[in-house]
């Protein structure tokens, strides 16, 4: 019997104009790679309200552009997610690159039958100490929990669709939010939500330079003391919803 999946990747963008041709021309590359028969894919873009030719870009690259016109993370990916047609979603942020290696890993995953979905492990270039300190902290976390970074989210269509999606009351983290649910839906069907790690997915590390130590060590301390309220209120995520690029 022939095993069919058709993949949706969402790229949620706002004012991507500098890294968007790169990204949709990283997945169209990582599928080239990956013609078989059964497999059919989609790539959408989300243009997050841009005020830039982020859009005008993405369809240039091939990609299929949808529109979503409050700009928020969570909401653009579930805006994305509802215009998908795949039975597998797989959410990509504009500044990262698929590569073959990491679509190949990801496609077994698939293939196996015994996953809900997935993270990834990241890899950035460039990093000053302080910030690779707070990455590695990161990345055993996320391998150690489970929890997928926002940079990329794979997962069955049913199981978000079921699991809500990602939360929109909240403005960041909501990757967190959305790996706990699937974990708990895969548990109660005996499938698995795991992080790859063999093929870390290239993300840029442009934060690190657009804002100072002093900035990012503001923004996680008030993620830490002041949660709740902090990722309820876009205007306390400078770091996410500046608009810096």
């Amino acid at each position: 019997m022939l095993f069919r999946m058709r993949i949706s990747i969402i790229i949620p963008a706002f004012n991507e104009e500098r890294l968007i041709g790169r990204c949709v021309e990283s997945v169209f590359a990582s599928l080239a790679d990956h013609t078989k028969p059964g497999l059919t894919a989609e790539v959408i873009v989300v243009d997050n309200n841009s005020t830039d030719r982020t859009g005008q870009l993405a369809q240039q690259a091939g990609a299929r552009v949808v529109f979503e016109p409050i700009n928020q993370i969570g909401r653009a990916r579930n805006t994305g997610a509802a215009a998908a047609t795949g039975n597998w979603l797989l959410f990509l942020d504009a500044d990262s690159l698929l590569s073959p290696e990491l679509l190949s890993d990801i496609l077994a995953m698939i293939e196996a039958g015994k996953h809900v979905g997935c993270g990834s492990t990241l890899a950035m270039e460039g990093l000053p100490w302080w910030a690779n300190g707070i990455f590695h902290l990161w990345r055993g976390m996320s391998v150690l929990f489970g929890w997928a970074a926002g940079a990329l989210i794979v997962c069955r269509h049913d199981a978000f669709r079921e699991v809500g999606g990602f939360p929109q009351d909240l403005y960041a983290l909501e990757e967190i939010h959305l790996s706990k649910r699937l974990k708990a839906w895969g548990r109660q069907r005996d499938l698995r939500f795991i992080i790859l790690s063999k093929h870390p997915l290239e993300t840029s590390s442009r934060k690190v330079t657009l804002y100072s130590p002093g900035e990012i060590a503001s923004q996680i301390l008030r993620v830490f003391l002041q949660r709740r309220r902090t990722l309820r209120d876009k205007t306390l995520l400078s770091v996410w919803y500046d608009g810096r690029r």
